[in-house]
């Protein structure tokens, strides 16, 4: 789509015209409101003054839960390799194809007021308006995460988000949570290391994290993880940097992001994928479905297929950022899920969001909505329905005309056995919850270790409970000997 068409698009004009209420009648009076004769009591009869206060009162949606505090654009994804072989996927079928996209970055803990630099993970959903639909790839700016099962995530966000009685982000809850769930080892690791704090959204990579299938047109499954590869260089802030920062210049990565699109300098990524040939999956050393787990590049090495621009501002945030939707569920023919239990869960989970948070017909939206292709459904009303299907008939299957099964799933079956239960996730041959911290860790230069347990010692040594402390020491001391016992001296000359 061109800047002009996007300009020009939609029914009517804003900025030219009498200025009319929502219903289109023109406004005589914007400057008073209507009274009972000169200095008396306001009239239930001035329409305009209820309207807009009524507006107004309704102009921010519920915030996300999580990752409310975002920034976006538009972009276009261009396909580099011919990777036929492994998907039948269109937008990934011919060499030199280019794809619209739209990508919304964000924090993930803070609410929509907080800060850009701050220590937490960035959001990374990114949306692919292909001609089979959109697909969404909604990760983060890490390959794994702090637990591998959805049913404690509301647990853990509960940890990071205000204390119901304080008011106020609790160390003992974060530390007490991420003390009593190793798996978390790895990811805080990688949080509290020097890549915890970007120094901009275009300065740092991005990961799809989970593990996703890929079907071809002979029906064989691979399994992949995709990476997005900073092209600006990948820029990191310290923890007095980013303090000094946020209190500046609250917005500092939203600007940066809309200024450099604004100024021509677009960002770029290189964009790699980790295959996995399906039958490696049953005998790979780590559970390949393991949020909490990366592919060592050694066993797959990442193969480069493309490249992502971003190269269009939104035109309104609240339009185009706020209100855009993404959900893993949003697969197209060639792409399917995979067993991890996380993306199981958010399956579920994104969408549900959505229609709480932006309404039943949020996908009708602008930013939502297919670019290349149409969405035909037979789903109708609700709050803002407008209207799209006229009279057709809304049921199938129907002698009609209507839209009609495909009988093609898009993504392979995956096979299955064994009862029903609260089954906890497969552990492989040299699957632990610290091994790949302990790696992690043991790949740091003398000074990134330093920074890392200066920004883990401060932290924990504002837990209140001795327990809690050194419960939360004792995982990375199973990480890694050393790093458990700088760790827990240098808490214990914070504490005193």
């Amino acid at each position: 789509m061109t800047q002009e068409a996007h300009v020009t698009q939609g029914p009517l004009s804003t900025t030219q015209g009498p200025l009319t209420t929502e219903a289109g009648a023109p406004v005589a009076d914007n400057q008073q409101s209507e009274t009972a004769g000169v200095g008396g009591p306001m009239l239930i009869q001035d329409q305009l003054l209820l309207e807009k206060l009524a507006h107004f009162n309704r102009e921010r949606i519920p915030e996300r839960v999580v990752h409310a505090r975002g920034a976006g654009a538009y972009g276009t994804f261009t396909l580099t390799r011919d990777v036929s072989r492994w998907t039948r996927a269109k937008f990934l079928s011919e060499v030199g194809k280019e794809t619209e996209t739209f990508l919304r970055f964000s924090t993930v803990a803070g609410n929509l007021g907080a800060a850009d630099a701050v220590r937490d993970p960035r959001g990374w959903a990114l949306k692919f308006y292909t001609e089979e639909g959109n697909y969404d790839l909604v990760g983060n700016n890490t390959p794994v995460f702090f637990i591998r099962d959805a049913i404690k995530f509301p647990d853990f966000i509960h940890t990071q988000k205000r204390d119901p009685y304080t008011g106020s982000q609790e160390a003992d809850n974060v530390w007490d949570f991420w003390g009593l769930s190793p798996e978390s080892t790895h990811q805080v690791t990688w949080l509290f290391g020097d890549r915890g704090i970007p120094a901009s959204y275009r300065h740092m990579d991005g990961f799809g994290s989970h593990t996703f299938q890929w079907n071809n047109e002979a029906g064989e499954v691979f399994w992949v993880k995709y990476h997005f590869k900073t092209e600006q260089g990948i820029k990191n802030l310290t923890q007095a940097e980013a303090n000094k920062l946020a209190g500046e210049d609250p917005d500092s990565h939203q600007r940066d992001l809309r200024e450099a699109i604004e100024r021509g300098d677009f960002p770029t990524w290189s964009v790699q994928v980790q295959i996995m040939p399906a039958a490696d999956a049953a005998t790979y050393r780590f559970n390949p479905f393991d949020l909490t787990k990366v592919w060592p590049h050694a066993d797959y090495p990442p193969i480069e297929i493309g490249k992502l621009e971003l190269n269009r501002n939104p035109e309104n945030v609240f339009a185009e950022v706020e209100q855009a939707i993404f959900s893993p569920a949003h697969f197209v023919p060639g792409i399917g899920p995979s067993p991890d239990k996380m993306l199981q869960g958010r399956l579920f989970a994104y969408g549900d969001a959505h229609r709480y948070r932006v309404g039943i017909n949020a996908d009708h939206l602008p930013v939502n909505r297919p670019h290349a292709t149409e969405a035909r459904t037979h789903s109708r009303d609700g709050a803002l329905y407008d209207g799209r299907h006229k009279g057709v008939k809304n049921y199938e299957p129907n002698s009609f005309g209507g839209p009609f099964q495909t009988d093609r799933p898009l993504w392979q079956p995956v096979p299955v056995t064994g009862a029903t239960g609260n089954h906890e996730t497969p552990r492989h041959a040299e699957d632990n919850d610290f091994v790949q911290a302990g790696n992690l860790y043991r790949l740091m230069t003398e000074d990134e270790k330093e920074r890392l347990i200066d920004n883990l010692s401060g932290f924990i040594a504002k837990v209140s409970r001795d327990e809690i402390a050194e419960r939360a020491i004792n995982n990375f001391r199973q990480a890694d000997d050393d790093f458990g016992k700088r760790l827990e001296a240098a808490v214990q000359a914070l504490r005193g």
